[in-house]
This record gives C-alpha cells, structure tokens and sequence, in this order.
C-alpha cells in the first residue's frame, strides 16, 4: 500500500531514520525526533525531486511536545503513522532514576496512545473519503511477551503497546485502516548505548533497515509481526513456557548486557 503522507516518530536515527528511507519516494513525510541537526540533516537526505518532507523538533515526555505532534501531523495530513519512538534503561527499577522511570512510561505508553487517539479520526474521515486504507505501526518488542527483570518498566510497557495495538486492530477491524505491531529483537542502533546496555552479547543482532522493511511488508497482512524467525519462536516459548522460568531466564540474560 503506497500512502501519501505518513508521520514517524523517533525519525532521526535507528528504526525512524530506516523507516523514513524505506518509504516510497512518492510518500510525503513528517519526520519527528528531539535531535534537530539529525532531523534536519536527513530531511535534507530525503526531500529530492520535491518530494515534501517536513520536521517537528519535540520532547514526548512532555504533553506540549505530544500536542505538537499531533498538530503537525494534522496540518499534513498523514494517512500513515509510525509510532516508533522509545526509551529504555537497563537496571534494577530501584536503582533507576526516578525521572528514567516516568520518561519511559511517558515515551513508550502516553505518546503512542495520546498520538494514535489524536489522529485516528482523522485518518478514518481520509479513508473513508477518498478510498484509500490508512495505517497505524506500533513499534513494540519482542521484550513485550515477558517480564523482564533489569529492564522491567520498559518491558513491561511494550506489553502494553502490544496489547494496546492488538485490542485497537480489533476495534477498527470493519475499517478502512491497518495497524500493526512490530516486535523487532535486538537491532542494531542507538538503543543499547542510551540504554546503558553497551553491545549486547549472544543474541542475534538485525539491521533497522531490515526492521522497517518487514513492517511495511507486513502492514494489511498482519496485527503482529516479529521481526526474525529465532526472535519469532522465542516469543512463543516465552507465550508456552511457564512465568517463573521465563522470568529467570530474561534476567540471567540482562544480567551479562550490565
């Protein structure tokens, strides 16, 4: 499905910055992220041959930055929206700042749902209208089928997108709109280092580009889409195995990323 104008949030590296190059040509975009030289740098990438790409420099962890957002994905009239952005922090919850803690519920949670409730009349009323399915993405994880001890707010969240993108494909099933949960493994950007992770180790590491490219293949195939076959069986033996075993084991894991 080829959309006119789609927003991404978290566009200016990692996942965003793949799914903004992965887009057709043909598709207007309104890149989101908090690092203005980064965003602006790849709008300047992008916008060739005229194509119209625009930017909102906004901080999600705040509910002025979420309105912005929203705001501007209005004046654009996206038809695509690419919940992308998200934060984490690996360690004890105690031991993590108070302050990390709430940005990860803000980020990961009240932005995705305040953004996609924002749009979605928006992007029914331009479905209806003109013919043309409209899309929603949830960036989730495949962290969102366990609890994960080391990492557990941040887990724990993306089992709420999960669910949350689940339940809203549901309600809007007899629409004319697609949404889809992806659930990349670990992937090689950013993330691990803003997360205090360092390099994860013995795990399977995918390109964003090859996360991006999944999910739009995926989009008005599937709700759900695990990015990865070895990542794709892990979430359901984290579904079958027993709680307590599965619990263990992701911390015994998180423990040698400290």
């Amino acid at each position: 499905m080829d959309y006119l104008s789609a927003l991404i949030t978290g566009a200016s590296s990692g996942i965003g910055a793949a799914f903004a190059r992965a887009l057709p040509r043909a598709t207007a975009l309104l890149l989101h992220g908090r690092d203005r030289d980064r965003l602006n740098a790849l709008a300047q990438e992008l916008a060739l041959n005229g194509r119209q790409v625009r930017t909102v420099v906004a901080d999600l962890t705040d509910p002025e930055g979420r309105y912005a957002v929203i705001g501007a994905a209005e004046n654009a009239g996206v038809d695509l929206v690419i919940n992308n952005a998200g934060i984490g922090q690996l360690g004890r919850v105690v031991d993590n700042s108070e302050l990390r803690e709430m940005e990860m519920v803000q980020v990961n949670i009240a932005a995705p749902v305040e953004i996609t409730r924002g749009l979605l009349p928006m992007l029914l009323r331009h479905a209806h209208e003109s013919g043309r399915r409209a899309g929603i993405v949830n960036v989730a994880s495949t962290a969102a089928f366990a609890p994960m001890p080391l990492f557990a707010t941040y887990a724990a969240s993306k089992t709420f997108l999960l669910n949350y993108t689940e339940a809203l494909a549901e309600e809007l099933a007899q629409e004319p709109i697609d949404v889809l949960a992806l659930c990349p493994g670990a992937t090689d950007t950013r993330f691990f280092e803003r997360a205090g992770a360092g390099n994860p180790t013995m795990t399977t590491m995918h390109g964003a580009e090859r996360v991006a490219q999944e999910a739009l293949r995926a989009l008005g195939q599937e709700r759900v889409h695990v990015v990865g076959p070895t990542n794709y069986l892990a979430s359901i033996a984290m579904r079958l195995l027993p709680r307590r075993f599965v619990t263990a084991a992701a911390e015994a894991t998180l423990q040698k990323w400290k």
